[in-house]
């Protein structure tokens, strides 16, 4: 399986269950409903999971594009593999976001509340404050991709084939501890934003919230913030990283 396959399954898997999760919790007279931030946080958990599990032996499992800068950014891949890691990411993130709407069609018809209708794809603030915005969107993605690096582990040095620089050494084995990572960066630090933490995670189902029949309007004013924050925290946590081996 080619990197942009395994990474637009995982990201798609990840996508279907985290948007998944939130569909079921905000939508009305779903099973889920009202079940709280702990029902969501976990299934992100485990939506991380089953994405790592089947991605990881195929491209490492980044399934993030901030993931996957931070580790160019710190030279663990090389940066000609990245672009097709992104395209993979987005692709997926938008097949996932699809998919949420396709299973919760029936309930989106139901829902007035465009705001949440608009969380089953997207991220927003609790308060909207574009500094504090971005600011936890940068700590977020830090802390995610700089304990991705110690998992990582310090031996780790790709710079071999396309294949060998795929992989990032997670994998199967990987899958639980990230999945633990992303819980508690979402239960301590997704109250501010939704921790977005990246960007293809946001921007893939906010463009699919735009082209798909639903009522509401995606607010693109403040889409650059999961965005750039991301991009900014992780190459923060790749260049600590770097100066700290």
């Amino acid at each position: 399986m080619s990197i942009l396959v395994a990474e637009i399954l995982g990201t798609m898997l990840l996508i279907l269950l985290g948007n998944g999760v939130v569909a079921n919790v905000v939508l009305n007279d779903t099973k889920g409903n009202n079940s709280g931030w702990i029902v969501i946080t976990t299934g992100w958990a485990l939506g991380v999971f089953v994405g790592v599990i089947v991605a990881g032996p195929y491209s490492g499992a980044h399934l993030n594009p901030a993931v996957t800068i931070g580790l160019a950014t710190a030279g663990k891949i090389a940066w000609d593999v990245v672009p097709e890691y992104l395209a993979g990411e987005m692709i997926g993130a938008m097949l996932g976001a699809f998919l949420v709407w396709l299973f919760y069609k029936d309930h989106f018809k139901i829902t007035d509340d465009e705001g949440g209708k608009l969380a089953c794809f997207s991220t927003g603030p609790a308060i909207k404050n574009t500094f504090s915005n971005l600011i936890s969107e940068i700590i977020g993605t830090f802390v995610l991709v700089f304990v991705i690096f110690y998992l990582a582990g310090p031996e780790l040095d790709i710079t071999g084939d396309v294949e060998a620089r795929a992989i990032i050494g997670l994998g199967s084995i990987g899958a639980v501890p990230v999945a633990f990572l992303v819980w508690v960066i979402g239960l301590s630090l997704g109250g501010t934003t939704g921790y977005a933490i990246n960007p293809a995670r946001d921007l893939g189902p906010r463009i699919m919230h735009t082209i798909l029949p639903v009522k509401g309007k995606s607010d693109w004013g403040y889409a650059w913030i999961p965005v750039v924050g991301p991009i900014i925290g992780c190459v923060i946590a790749a260049l600590l990283y770097m100066a700290l081996m």
